[in-house]
């Protein structure tokens, strides 16, 4: 039995949770989602994919869904806290007389109280005190989709996850600027949900709309028109009702949160100094995360910006790749944030 446990990194999403174990890479990828007993004595009884598969198929009142982040940040600071605790121990168990060296990301505007929250929480589910690293998200996403962003040039991420987008301009080991709104995934299955109980009189669960998202969402008007039937509720009768949806709907529906995040990087290169704005002209911007594959999401910022816009090639890793090789070498630790302007990421 190992004494001291092995150092983890913790992409801590709004949608989905990953971390990685030193010397074993990525060892768990569920849902930052959790089931609670309703009553006077409320308890967790499922975790992550377990609690994904419940979601939409339980007694109406028995239990509730919890998703203990919100846009990026905790909002449930207990449920935070026996969701990391329960991941933690499923990576690398419990058997460690010294608890591990972590690393956690966060969304790149955070207040100090927000930064302690993480800090806490991490450090009561079982990291080791003093030996906590907050590293911003898409600095973890740049690192982990190999931009070099410890050299003297800009790099420009775009990082669309489950509660926000983070867009950040990186050099020489730190971010230079940086926008963060909060869309991303989940806002996207909301408009879908919403567009089709304005458009249909039908409510249709988070999954469903994830699913079409997938199967029909693009972020650019589609030449060949696809069709799909959907199952929900008929908010006149209460009864079950099937409705048929095209790819240009969806469209429609995905046309506001794809133009907020349009405005993120237009107001990120905005504020870029000049020289690094010439080194992303050059290199182009490099979209991350799960949102980033949302069918011509690339082709639809490249059109509108005129730059080269390239996904990466791993883009539901990078963050977690990122901070994982911190992992594995800490002396990059000490490259980090050095020599960087100020950020300007003020509204």
């Amino acid at each position: 039995m190992a004494i001291i446990a092995p150092d983890i990194a913790i992409d801590l999403g709004t949608s989905n949770t990953q971390v990685y174990v030193k010397h074993k890479g990525i060892v768990l990828n569920e849902p930052t989602l959790m089931t609670v007993t309703n009553g006077k004595k409320k308890q967790v009884n499922a975790f992550g994919e377990d609690a994904r598969t419940m979601l939409g198929r339980t007694k109406k009142g028995e239990c509730s869904f919890v998703r203990p982040l919100v846009d990026g940040v905790i909002s449930d600071y207990d449920m935070t806290e026996y969701m990391l605790e329960f991941f933690i121990r499923k990576s690398i168990g419990v058997s460690r007389l010294v608890r591990p060296r972590g690393f956690i990301t966060i969304p790149s505007r955070v207040t100090a109280i927000e930064r302690r929250v993480v800090r806490e929480a991490g450090e009561n589910a079982g990291i080791r005190k003093g030996a906590l690293h907050l590293v911003e998200k898409p600095f973890a996403a740049a690192l982990g989709s190999g931009l070099p962003v410890f050299e003297p040039r800009g790099s420009m991420v775009v990082d669309i996850g489950g509660g926000t987008t983070e867009v950040a301009v990186i050099s020489l080991g730190g971010i230079v600027v940086s926008r963060s709104v909060r869309v991303g995934g989940i806002k996207m299955d909301n408009a879908i949900i919403n567009y089709i109980k304005a458009k249909f009189n039908i409510q249709i669960g988070e999954r469903t709309a994830e699913d079409v998202k997938f199967d029909l969402g693009a972020a650019l008007p589609m030449t060949d028109v696809r069709r799909a039937f959907v199952r929900g509720m008929d908010l006149v009768s209460n009864l079950p009702q099937v409705v048929e949806i095209t790819s240009q709907m969806i469209h429609e529906a995905l046309e506001a949160p794809c133009r907020e995040i349009l405005s993120a990087i237009q107001y990120t290169l905005e504020r870029t100094p000049p020289e690094l704005a010439g080194d992303i002209m050059r290199s182009g911007i490099h979209l991350t995360g799960g949102g980033a594959l949302l069918c011509g999401m690339d082709r639809f910022i490249a059109t509108e910006l005129n730059m080269p816009v390239l996904l990466a090639k791993e883009p539901l890793d990078c963050a977690v790749l990122g901070i994982g090789q911190l992992t594995e070498n800490t002396e990059l630790l000490e490259r980090m944030c050095i020599s960087v302007p100020p950020r300007e990421d003020d509204d």
